[in-house]
């Protein structure tokens, strides 16, 4: 069976999807679906017997690669590390519903603590846990016995626990967001502690681009006070959206007519835990 221009258009929502959430990265994500589909298209058709098994375990492998030849880069990287935001509504050639399957596994602070685990760990987590591939499969993209990769699978899970009370309603998170906003406008410190964690952690990604804190900012009092350092600074024409960025509601802030940074949240049992504000403009989109 030959790969054909239909299964391309089949296919690539899914392969899109498993690249982003292995690397955090949009244009990564795009480049290795193509390279994907070209080595598909030149493969012989004995090869492939089953089309979507067979895409996967090239776009996986693709990744396993770039992760393990960037592991070095990203150490080097100035300051913290945010995956690139993903804000729906600039995914022309996708349906984002088609592209990202499950909401589950796409948050800013699920992507982040995937920099946690080791290349494989982060590849059998996503196939199994988001894509719900049965290990028989995942032991045949892997190439790792089934065995492994359930021991794998286990260890991933343990390193990223942090994030298993994250809450993934929109509507509701969307209402977090709004009261945090107008507290904050109002200065009301009761109302914003009722709504902040008092051990709030914020990641600033400037990634050596932009002014931005190296090191996270942690509790209630200095995160408020950076924000309102920021705002105190910003230009006239400075102003902010609430849209949908990685299936969660996010801060898209502008300045100067474009877009300067967006903030994410990670919200558990209803209070916003940690804040994530990406600034890096190689991770922001044109506006």
């Amino acid at each position: 069976m030959k790969v054909t221009k239909e299964d391309y258009h089949l296919f690539k929502p899914l392969l899109f999807s498993i690249g982003y959430r292995m690397l955090g990265s949009v244009v990564e994500a795009e480049d290795i679906v193509q390279e994907t589909f070209l080595r598909a298209y030149q493969s012989s058709e004995e090869n492939i017997k089953f089309k979507k098994a067979y895409l996967c375990k090239i776009m996986t492998n693709l990744c396993l690669d770039v992760l393990k030849s960037t592991r070095y880069r990203r150490e080097q990287y100035v300051g913290q590390w945010n995956p690139e935001p993903l804000l729906l509504e600039k995914l022309q050639t996708f349906d984002p519903s088609e592209t990202l399957i499950e909401k589950e596994g796409l948050s800013i602070a699920y992507l982040r603590m995937m920099e946690h685990l080791g290349a494989d760990e982060r590849a059998i987590l996503l196939l199994r846990e988001v894509f719900d591939f049965p290990y028989s499969e995942i032991a045949n993209i892997i190439e790792k016995k089934e065995e492994n990769c359930r021991k794998i699978f286990s260890r991933a899970k343990q390193k990223i626990s942090r994030v298993e009370g994250e809450s993934l309603n929109y509507e509701k998170n969307t209402l977090i967001i709004n009261r945090f906003i107008e507290a904050f406008q109002k200065q009301n410190m009761d109302a914003l502690l009722e709504l902040i964690s008092e051990n709030v952690t914020l990641f600033s990604d400037g990634g050596g681009k932009v002014t931005a804190a190296i090191r996270p900012i942690v509790s209630f009092s200095n995160v408020l006070s950076l924000l309102y350092g920021v705002i105190k600074k910003a230009p006239e024409d400075f102003y902010f959206e609430i849209k949908n960025v990685n299936c969660q509601p996010a801060l898209v802030i502008y300045m100067n007519g474009k877009i300067q940074s967006i903030l994410s949240f990670y919200i558990s049992n209803e209070k916003i835990v940690e804040m994530y504000i990406t600034m890096n403009p190689e991770k922001l989109p044109i506006h």
